[in-house]
């Protein structure tokens, strides 16, 4: 059995139509449903993400760190400015650079002349991680969003800019 999904292009909706429409559908507003759409996206799709990097004993995160010092190789940077960069905000920082430091993923150093600064790097075993990861990451991706055209990926990467955008800090890596 074929189920049949029908499509309400809203482009020349009015404020009210869509509204309207919106509610019909359970949603308070064309905005939550919207929201509540990108909620259930990012869910579905972590899945798939969080189970590959169990794999290899990290988390989304965990991984985020590495690849932000692999770009910032061989210097590294300062714990500040790697929190700023991250994809999400993480309130516990310090803990996950413990943890990738014990298993000697990363290294941090102070600077002589300043010890309340920390800087971190990635180190050799960090890479290799990361070139371990590569391949199957790649794969994931794809399962996760290989159905869209090259145009359609595109699109979404702007209009999540232009979403995001307005709540972006002036010193976003992100902007």
């Amino acid at each position: 059995m074929q189920t049949t999904v029908c499509k309400i292009h809203t482009t020349h909706m009015t404020e009210p139509d869509r509204q309207t429409r919106s509610t019909r559908r359970g949603f308070d507003s064309l905005e939550q449903e919207v929201f509540l759409n990108l909620w259930r996206t990012y869910d579905r799709l972590r899945v798939l993400e969080e189970a590959l990097f169990a794999q290899f004993d990290l988390t989304p995160q965990q991984y985020n760190v590495l690849r932000i010092l692999a770009c910032a190789a061989p210097d590294g940077c300062q714990t500040l400015e790697l929190a700023s960069r991250l994809v999400s905000r993480a309130p516990d920082i310090t803990r996950m650079l413990d943890k990738l430091a014990e298993r000697n993923l990363i290294a941090r150093h102070r600077p002589a002349d300043n010890r309340r600064v920390v800087s971190v790097a990635i180190t050799p075993d960090g890479f290799k991680l990361l070139d371990e990861i590569r391949e199957p990451l790649a794969a994931c991706h794809h399962r996760q969003l290989g159905h869209l055209s090259r145009k359609d990926l595109e699109q979404l990467v702007r209009l999540l800019h232009e979403v995001r955008d307005p709540h972006e800090s002036d010193a976003s890596s992100w902007r």
